[in-house]
């Protein structure tokens, strides 16, 4: 893997998980972005596609949870999209050329690129991509997939590119060898860590060689303290923040 420095703001921070939200301030809207703000928090959040090819700030594939409504988000136009409401609250989807407009570079941005299997995340990343080459603040692209951070190096290399990882059974790298593959395809400018894998031997080496680590979500003073001895940033919400 070629070495390339992280940039030092990007563990200057801790960062609200998808914005500051709190009952009544949905996660992933304008308002959660803006308690961060206040608070002196980053923000990181989720971006997928919607089905006319906009990026938009939302976390979940179905619409369900957050929308009350039924089907798959990226089935929805972005029009569509921010008509709905979320959680019951006056907040809906934005799209991210929307929430960059808001953050206006106050505090810095994480974007979690969303995929999954036979997703074609190369088409999120060019949307982005577009989006972020007119943006002034400070921002990192990060993914579960390693093609994210494998593009916006080869693609758009001013962008700190990061691979977000997590070892249960809900992901892809429970071994050893898919964790290295993921890395190997990445070649990342940072790790974002699930908090529940740490500490880790081998996470520990690749922070020693140089490769800073965030960790995620950070939601318990346990879990704080875990996270301020083995990782370089937090990503946190409730009571993991400080």
């Amino acid at each position: 893997m070629t070495a390339r420095a992280a940039p030092a703001w990007l563990t200057a921070h801790e960062y609200a998980h998808r914005g500051l939200h709190s009952p009544g301030v949905p996660e992933n809207s304008l308002a959660a972005a803006e308690a961060a703000i206040a608070a002196g928090l980053g923000v990181e959040c989720d971006v997928q596609r919607s089905r006319d090819d906009h990026p938009m700030v939302f976390h979940d594939w179905d619409l369900e949870r957050l929308a009350g409504e039924t089907g798959a988000t990226e089935d929805r136009v972005a029009d569509d999209l921010e008509a709905l409401r979320l959680l019951g609250t006056d907040q809906h989807p934005v799209r991210l050329t929307t929430f960059l407009e808001v953050v206006a570079g106050r505090v810095p941005l994480l974007i979690e690129i969303k995929s999954r299997r036979g997703y074609d995340v190369e088409r999120s990343c060019v949307a982005v991509s577009r989006l972020l080459n007119g943006y002034a603040g400070l921002c990192a692209v990060m993914s579960f997939d390693p093609r994210v951070s494998r593009w916006f190096r080869r693609h758009s290399p001013g962008t700190p590119c990061g691979l977000v990882m997590r070892e249960d059974e809900r992901g892809d790298t429970q071994k050893a060898w898919q964790r290295r593959l993921a890395v190997w395809i990445a070649r990342p400018d940072f790790l974002a860590y699930h908090i529940a894998a740490l500490p880790s031997g081998w996470v520990a080496k690749l922070r020693s060689s140089g490769l800073p680590v965030l960790t995620w979500t950070v939601d318990s003073p346990e879990t704080r303290k875990r996270a301020l001895a083995h990782a370089d940033a937090l990503i946190a919400e409730g009571a993991g923040l400080a």
